[in-house]
């Protein structure tokens, strides 16, 4: 994850573009695709959203306060049309209820589109990095990008080229022995 991006390298929009070719090939239950995306690409509409989205408390210390970024992807789940196709005849279910669902596959989904344009980004040269939104904010951040009570934003994604010395993460990323249990999870537990 990239927090600190060349100011005066735009993403070029072809590469926007790739992005968001990428997010759209992410699985979906049912093939519901209940995403939508905004593309924030413009200073003022990045502005705009540190201006929304930034807590009033300790706004100097919160990262997207800081956040300089050319461009931000604002991931939302939608749903509504999960619930609409799984009420369809070939699903079997004949309500919109949610109360079957072993799982929110709206945000599941959304967040492995997600993936699919951080990947991309690495792919295409790009530093990028997904962050929150502070829950008490969404309603401000709705208002001031027009986007509808039924699309719900997961975090976003800050995208650019980066400006960061590389790093290896290698020395601290997790030995899979700890975190992969095969045939019953009993590696690593204590006993008792």
């Amino acid at each position: 994850m990239v927090r600190t991006y060349d100011e005066g390298r735009p993403v070029p929009p072809e590469v926007v573009d790739r992005l968001l070719a990428s997010a759209v090939r992410a699985p979906s239950a049912g093939f519901s695709q209940g995403w939508g995306f905004l593309v924030l690409d413009t200073a003022e509409d990045i502005a705009r959203f540190r201006e929304v989205v930034t807590p009033d408390t300790d706004a100097e210390n919160w990262f997207a306060a800081q956040l300089r970024a050319p461009l931000i992807i604002v991931p939302h789940a939608n749903k509504d049309a999960y619930l609409d196709r799984y009420a369809q005849p070939d699903k079997g279910f004949t309500d919109r209820s949610d109360a079957w669902w072993p799982a929110p596959y709206w945000y599941i989904d959304t967040g492995f589109a997600s993936l699919l344009i951080l990947l991309t980004a690495v792919d295409e040269g790009l530093g990028a990095c997904f962050f929150g939104i502070p829950k008490e904010r969404i309603d401000l951040y709705r208002r001031a990008f027009g986007v509808p009570e039924d699309f719900s934003p997961i975090g976003a994604i800050s995208v650019g080229y980066s400006d960061e010395p590389p790093r290896d993460f290698s020395a601290r990323r997790r030995p899979l022995n700890e975190v992969v249990h095969r045939g019953r999870w009993t590696q690593g537990r204590p006993a008792g």
